[in-house]
């Protein structure tokens, strides 16, 4: 499906968006002010607790692997980091998307969506072995996140439009929510305190702001071009919102409590999965290559690093010889950027001091892989969204 380009644009360039996006940039910048925590107040670092090496001992006999879950080819494979090689490969299910982290740190679950199906799956991993210890049906899991207090995972049902609220355990149906405006229902991140979520609506160009403690919706916010919003990501003071739109080609900046659009930094083509540094300065955006969601292989893909500071593109590394750069996280030590190669059916391991590419076969059409163990206190789901 070929979507049409909107019109690109940049900070300014609507009424009003440059204005309040030189207030918030002032407001927002992080110098002299790291602290931590998810339940923070605005301001501070909430990325203090994901630094380099600092692992929490919940992680504690884990193996140091990458689980790359591919669509089409209904399986995960395993890398060891180390060595660049695929050290395991198992079945779980049809359309696995993402491999998400448990809020305790203790499971990695392989979220399956339920297209072409009927329903989706739910595949536990033990990280201390790297092996699958079982599966349960569910209508559907695109992708999962946790509320920060650990008490429920929130499945993310999104050809239903609705999230589930689970044992974050034993996946227990404790109640469930709809977004019935939001369609494409896939990504969010929270306010530093908890109170709300933002959620990318795929297919509507819009964002929808969901009380997850009521379970309400608050509101809805239609992007000013439209597109296709993907992954999101809170800057390190919490006032901000980053949200990549493999459509527009670069990243929304969201203001969150106003709920409103407030600038635009212009990446590369199919901006798609966002990662904070391990020194919460920069924020790695992945470029797809392509605005098609089936795209082609070799296409222009790239990876952008945005410092939060400036809110500006400070370098961009192109994958040689072209490729589809899409979803995965940032090693423990800060020292490569795992991305899986959507289109190109590969791995890469991007050195983040010199962006030197290298690529690991992998599975048919991988999507949303897991580095792990990754620093923090505890996981907000996703990749490994960590506090």
């Amino acid at each position: 499906m070929k979507i049409p380009m909107p019109k690109r644009r940049s900070i300014g360039r609507h009424p009003g968006l440059g204005l309040a996006f030189a207030a918030l940039l002032a407001a927002c910048s992080p110098a002299g002010n790291l602290v931590g925590g998810a339940s923070r107040a605005r301001g501070t670092n909430i990325y203090k607790g994901t630094g380099a090496g600092d692992l929490s001992p919940a992680v504690a006999g884990a193996l140091e692997r990458i689980y790359v879950p591919n669509v089409n080819s209904d399986d995960v494979y395993v890398i060891d980091p180390k060595t660049l090689k695929v050290v395991d490969r198992y079945g779980v299910g049809a359309n696995p998307q993402h491999v998400v982290p448990s809020w305790d740190l203790k499971t990695l679950w392989v979220t399956g969506s339920a297209k072409g199906k009927g329903f989706g799956s739910l595949t536990s991993i033990d990280p201390a072995t790297g092996k699958p210890t079982g599966s349960l049906r569910v209508d559907d899991a695109y992708n999962m996140y946790f509320t920060p207090d650990g008490a429920s995972a929130i499945v993310v049902a999104e050809s239903l439009r609705k999230l589930e609220f689970r044992d974050p355990r034993t996946m227990k149906l404790q109640g469930e929510m709809r977004a019935p405006d939001c369609h494409g229902l896939n990504h969010a991140d929270y306010s530093p305190d908890g109170a709300y979520a933002v959620f990318t609506c795929e297919f509507d160009g819009s964002l929808v702001k969901i009380d997850v403690r009521a379970r309400k919706v608050l509101g809805y916010l239609k992007l000013a071009d439209g597109g296709m919003p993907q992954d999101i990501r809170s800057s390190p003071t919490g006032e901000l919102f980053y949200v990549a739109n493999m459509m527009t080609d670069g990243v929304h900046l969201i203001a969150g409590d106003s709920f409103k659009e407030v600038g635009f930094v212009h990446t590369g083509v199919g901006a798609h999965g966002l990662y904070p540094s391990r020194d919460g300065k920069s924020l790695y955006v992945a470029n797809r290559g392509s605005h098609d969601i089936a795209g082609k292989p070799k296409g222009p893909g790239s990876v952008s690093v945005i410092d939060f500071a400036t809110h500006k593109v400070a370098k961009t590394w192109p994958i040689p010889g072209g490729g589809s750069p899409d979803m995965g996280n940032v090693s423990a030590d800060g020292a490569r950027l795992w991305l899986s190669g959507r289109f190109d059916d590969v791995v890469y391991a991007i050195d983040t001091t010199t962006g030197h590419v290298d690529s690991v076969p992998v599975g048919h059409t991988p999507h949303g892989l897991a580095v792990w163990p990754q620093p923090g206190r505890y996981s907000l789901g996703h990749t490994g969204v960590m506090r």
